[in-house]
């Protein structure tokens, strides 16, 4: 019987050494994937970077987005969000986990500017930019027009021709900006947030001429839709042509179909105005000519009246009038003091009649006692000795009671 061979040892590895070659192996085969799922534990950190679960019903796979991807998204992620995220597979030799790292990302069934734009048409209709309420009226007659847009192209050129042609007396001034591009946005609310310290501007047109989406992107972003909330003076919004509608158009207190028209919206034209003005002047000669018919019938009616007719007739006639109300007045004012006077003698004879005094001066006198002005009405009251004070018509004497009789 042979002999067994002994079995070779295993060759063993490190856990590093097979993470490496994981790695190796995963990193290698999946250089640039797409994957289609659904956005889970969506977590934004200090730094910038998003991370994140992409699932399906049957699995999930960690995801990651950079800082610098992260800035280029034009819309907002949140959980339950089904995108298509294109990246490679890298392996984190420390967890030994692994992570799709994204560098694009669409949403499934519409485009991403598509879903930005919807994101922040929801989110600035529920803050009330749009609200009708808030929009301001354009002056009928503005002193300056500014006008923020590229100072090069059609749109800058059509504006200044119309607003030549319509209202020439009115200055213009040009913002240039850039409306296309990363710079675009920023450039464009810089410019709303300072139009105002322009001396004489009451009324701004921003906007640019027609494009692709991704061209007129600066106009659907959140600063420049609240840059036109906050401008000072009132905003007319002319982005690209009559079926191209941005968010700044909403938020605006006019929108215009086109630049054209918005060069339109902001001026009087010089024949309207005087088409106007002269049918003004028309109605304003009538009125007057009505008023002075009016005017001229009253006054001859008034001229017929008989205290107008024979003026001093009139006042003599009221100055009698006085004159007899002021006799009669005269006269009542004696007869009730000649009442009141007789009156006042009528009761005082009755009370002089009724004095002690008139008793007393027809030889009656009053006896009290002297101290205590007691009046004595018997002899009783007055026990010899007593010092008594009698009271005559005239003075009164002190006396003291020698004798006492009881009649």
């Amino acid at each position: 019987m042979a002999a067994r061979q002994p079995e070779p040892d295993p060759e063993v590895l490190t856990v590093s050494e097979v993470t490496r070659q994981i790695k190796d192996s995963l990193e290698g085969n999946f250089p640039d994937t797409w994957v289609q799922g659904e956005i889970s534990n969506l977590k934004r950190a200090t730094s910038g970077h998003l991370y994140f679960t992409l699932k399906d019903a049957g699995a999930q796979l960690g995801a990651i987005l950079w800082r610098s991807g992260a800035a280029r998204l034009k819309f907002d992620l949140h959980d339950g969000l089904e995108v298509i995220a294109a990246g490679a597979i890298e392996v984190y030799e420390a967890r030994g986990t692994y992570s799709l790292v994204v560098n694009r990302l669409a949403p499934v069934g519409m485009g991403g500017l598509e879903l930005a734009f919807r994101q922040l048409f929801e989110k600035l209709q529920a803050e009330g930019l749009f609200d009708p309420a808030r929009k301001r009226g354009l002056p009928m007659f503005p002193r300056r027009i500014a006008l923020v847009t590229s100072p090069t192209g059609a749109a800058v050129r059509d504006m200044l021709q119309v607003l030549a042609r319509r209202w020439p007396a009115t200055p213009v001034v040009i913002v240039p900006v850039a409306v296309q591009g990363a710079e675009a946005a920023p450039q464009i609310a810089a410019a709303l947030r300072d139009v105002h310290r322009i001396p004489g501007v009451d009324v701004v047109i921003t906007g640019r001429g027609g494009g692709s989406l991704e061209d007129l992107w600066a106009f659907n972003t959140e600063i420049v839709a609240r840059a036109i909330h906050a401008c000072q003076v009132p905003v007319v919004s002319a982005v690209g042509h009559e079926v191209d509608v941005t968010i700044a158009d909403h938020v605006a207190d006019r929108r215009a179909l086109t630049p054209t028209e918005a060069a339109t919206l902001v001026t009087p034209d010089r024949q309207e105005l005087r088409q106007y003005l002269l049918r003004a002047g028309e109605r304003l000669a009538a009125g007057l000519k009505h008023q002075a018919r009016t005017a001229r019938a009253r006054l001859e009616g008034l001229s017929a009246r008989r205290a107008l007719a024979r003026p001093h007739e009139r006042l003599h006639e009221l100055s009698r009038r006085v004159d007899d109300l002021d006799a009669r007045l005269r006269r009542g004012l004696r007869n009730r003091l000649d009442q009141l006077q007789a009156q006042l003698a009528s009761r005082s004879a009755a009370l002089h009649a009724l004095s002690p005094l008139q008793v007393l001066g027809r030889g009656y006198t009053v006896t009290r006692i002297a101290g205590t002005g007691q009046v004595v009405q018997e002899s009783g009251q007055a026990p010899v000795g007593t010092r008594i004070e009698t009271r005559l018509t005239r003075g009164r004497l002190v006396s003291r009671v020698e004798e006492q009789h009881d009649q």
